[in-house]
């Protein structure tokens, strides 16, 4: 899996127009709708800890694992500023990790499966779920949805981001691998310091492989591991996934 090496200092400058607020309303609907009396969540690949914080604001109990001792130390900082203190951030890896507690819900958001690349990647993440679910919890997460993404091609794109401080712009390059259901996402993140004199510019380069799954294989990883699939739909909208739905969510229920 990708452990994000110094893209991990600016990823929350990155992603500073996500919409972290709508997407936890929308997770915390469905966690009402398919397990309402739901009180523990255990957040797998929770990078920064914004989905883990605001779902604590909620008022839920959120542990948030991640293999990127980056982005955990992020996450801690956001924390150690909160209000909040129901949440709990550990360094691990969603393949392998065991933590002795058992909870109602587990989420895995913003593509974090669309990180495991390969079928065994997949199963043992989908194990380590079903280790720390209790029986007819639910797991909630989203991916990359194989039939938008052929429909849809992955594009050459540029975006800039600043603050007071910094100069971000961002070249994402994809490469596609049809035959492995596989993209390759080659950034080069160029940062340039308003406070530093001179032109002087910092170069980051790294590589994001990503999978994009389709709804027979998912079904089919989620028996194999002890869950039945009880919601697909496209990410945020509800709607019946399509040629359109780039980003789709799963609700499995473990049987």
């Amino acid at each position: 899996m990708k452990t994000f090496g110094d893209y991990a200092k600016y990823y929350d400058l990155l992603y500073r127009d996500k919409d972290y607020t709508g997407e936890v309303e929308y997770i915390d609907r469905l966690i009402k709708k398919y397990a309402n009396n739901a009180k523990s969540i255990l957040d797998l690949g929770c990078g920064t800890g914004k989905h883990a914080l605001a779902l604590s604001k909620k008022g839920y109990v959120v542990t948030g694992i991640d293999i990127s001792r980056k982005m955990l130390d992020s996450a801690k900082i956001l924390l150690k500023n909160s209000e909040k203190k129901d949440v709990n951030f550990i360094l691990g890896d969603i393949r392998t990790i065991r933590l002795n507690k058992i909870y109602d819900v587990v989420t895995s958001l913003f593509h974090v499966v669309s990180y495991l690349t390969t079928n065994s990647d997949i199963v043992k993440a989908l194990e380590t779920v079903n280790f720390h679910l209790k029986k007819n919890g639910i797991f909630i997460f989203d991916c990359w949805y194989g039939p938008a993404v052929l429909t849809d091609m992955p594009k050459k794109k540029t975006k800039k981001f600043e603050d007071d401080s910094v100069i971000i712009k961002r070249l994402s390059v994809p490469k596609l691998y049809p035959n492995d259901n596989l993209v390759d996402v080659n950034y080069t993140v160029f940062i340039r310091y308003k406070h530093k004199k001179g032109k002087h510019i910092q170069r980051l380069i790294e590589t994001h492989r990503m999978r994009y799954l389709f709804k027979p294989e998912i079904e089919y990883f989620l028996l194999k591991t002890g869950f039945k699939l009880i919601y697909s739909k496209a990410w945020l909208t509800g709607k019946n996934l399509g040629l359109n739905s780039w980003g789709a969510c799963f609700i499995a229920r473990k049987t």
